[in-house]
């Protein structure tokens, strides 16, 4: 029997118990759905999760600090290359050897210290962080309010709004009872605020250092003590042009800054930071070192080249791969129990495809007779119940996708509609991509096709004599 004819008999066999095959078909269609559903959400979480880290410049990042600061937690990276004492030091010029290493977009240096701003005539001691101009894209940043900075030399400073409210309240503490208003915040923009730092000036040998305010004078006994450096301090008048509610440095504990100012400005300004002031105790020199070094490159596939790049120059290196390691497994395990308690509900419809077509064997035993003795072979009759069980499968499975989708849309509208009453962003917790439409449905055929194993044995072991007999 051909292929064409078979599927025209089954599927009008299946017209004639309308109710009965209808009834099973929805039971495969719920149990597609159940798992479509589950495993919608398992993907969309996994997704959102990749979205917020990758948005926010983590996932496609490496840092990069000397060995003369940090150890590394790779013994492998701890016993080759140099040792802590022969390593370089992060400076300008291993920043720019950094940057032309293939697949790098860039390497930003992390400048941040502790200092003094001024506003409306009082003090505030907190962190100050440098921002490069890439970092606009931030999820930090979406929501702020205000603007990015016009320019990466722009005298402009973004606050975090904790530092906002203390400027507002003059409290360094939180107070339950003081409630800092939206329009308090609005009307900080546009306003000025007073930056005190410590400017870190290589004076000419020659030169005469007593207007500086601290100088460190070269020893002669030590070859690599070349000049002398003086910290002056200095005094910056900045424009408050963004106010952010989310930390873009969230990752970093106390060290993270409140005060968010131009990279590019920042180097401009030679702030002396304490990782130089520890470099110049052991050897003197000309230009800025750094804490850390954040390497961005290209796409993350190309993180693991960069590091070893990086390692081999004798530096360690940390990226938030490495560190995702655990949450991929997390996930992976998650979509496993979600599809497998999706199934169940596909396994109890199994069971409904079995007893339908267990039915149809009774109700068409002559039916099946007739065949028999016209020339039908018992391969021709399994292949009848085949076809007959896997259409029930595929159009079960087809209308399950689409209910599930349906499920999986009203989820996230419910779902967002809740975050915005929380006054939170609306995400999108659901997805269903083309392989899970097409293994949904490929399952549920082949969950009909061994549904029907049994079913098409039975009725191939029909004695066409007595099937002839039987009614």
């Amino acid at each position: 029997m051909k292929s064409p004819d078979l599927i025209d008999l089954a599927v009008r066999n299946l017209r004639e118990s309308v109710l009965r095959n209808s009834l099973t078909t929805l039971g495969i269609t719920v149990g597609v759905a159940s798992l479509v559903a589950m495993l919608a959400l398992g993907v969309g979480l996994q997704q959102m999760a990749n979205r917020r880290l990758a948005k926010s410049g983590l996932f496609d990042t490496v840092v990069v600090t000397s060995r003369r600061d940090f150890r590394s937690y790779n013994r492998e990276d701890r016993t080759t290359g140099a040792g802590a004492a022969q390593s370089r030091a992060l400076d300008e010029n291993v920043r720019a050897e950094f940057e032309k290493l293939p697949n790098v977009l860039e390497a930003t240096p992390d400048i941040r210290f502790i200092t003094e701003l001024r506003y409306d005539g009082k003090p505030h001691l907190t962190m100050v962080s440098g921002v490069a101009q890439s970092a606009r894209s931030n999820d930090a940043f979406d929501s702020m309010q205000g603007r990015f900075f016009s320019s990466d030399m722009a005298d402009e400073v973004i606050l975090q709004k904790e530092f906002a409210d203390e400027l507002i309240t003059g409290r360094e503490q939180p107070d339950s009872k003081v409630q800092v208003t939206a329009e308090q915040l609005q009307g900080l923009l546009m306003k000025e605020i007073s930056l005190r730092y410590a400017e870190r000036s290589v004076p000419d040998q020659n030169a005469s250092s007593q207007n500086a305010a601290a100088t460190a004078q070269p020893n002669d006994s030590d070859p690599a003590a070349l000049s002398s450096f003086s910290v002056i301090r200095r005094s910056r008048q900045l424009r408050i042009v963004g106010i952010t509610d989310q930390d873009p440095e969230g990752i970093r504990g106390s060290a993270r800054g409140r005060v968010f100012l131009p990279l590019k400005l920042l180097q401009d300004l030679k702030v002396m930071l304490p990782s130089e002031i520890r470099e110049n105790t052991r050897s003197f020199s000309n230009q800025q070192t750094y804490l850390t070094i954040s390497v961005r490159v290209k796409n993350t596939s190309q993180i693991q080249g960069v590091q070893e790049a990086i390692k081999k120059m004798g530096f360690n290196t940390f990226s938030i791969v490495d560190a995702t390691r655990s949450l991929r497994r997390f996930f992976a395990v998650l979509d496993l129990f979600l599809g497998i308690f999706g199934s169940l509900a596909l396994a109890v419809a199994s069971l409904g495809i079995v007893n339908t077509l267990v039915m149809a064997i009774l109700e068409r035993r002559r039916e099946i007779g007739i065949m028999k003795a016209i020339g039908a072979s018992d391969g021709d009759v399994k292949k009848l119940f085949f076809v007959e069980a896997g259409v029930m499968g595929f159009f079960g499975g087809l209308a399950g996708v689409l209910l599930g989708w349906t499920i999986g849309k009203l989820i996230n509208w419910g779902t967002n509609i809740y975050l915005v009453r929380q006054e939170l962003p609306p995400e999108t917790i659901w997805a269903v991509p083309w392989w899970l439409v097409a293994g949904a449905i490929v399952f549920a055929v082949v969950i009909s096709l061994c549904s029907g194993l049994y079913p098409a044995a039975r009725a191939a072991r029909l004695d066409p004599v007595q099937a002839l007999r039987y009614e």
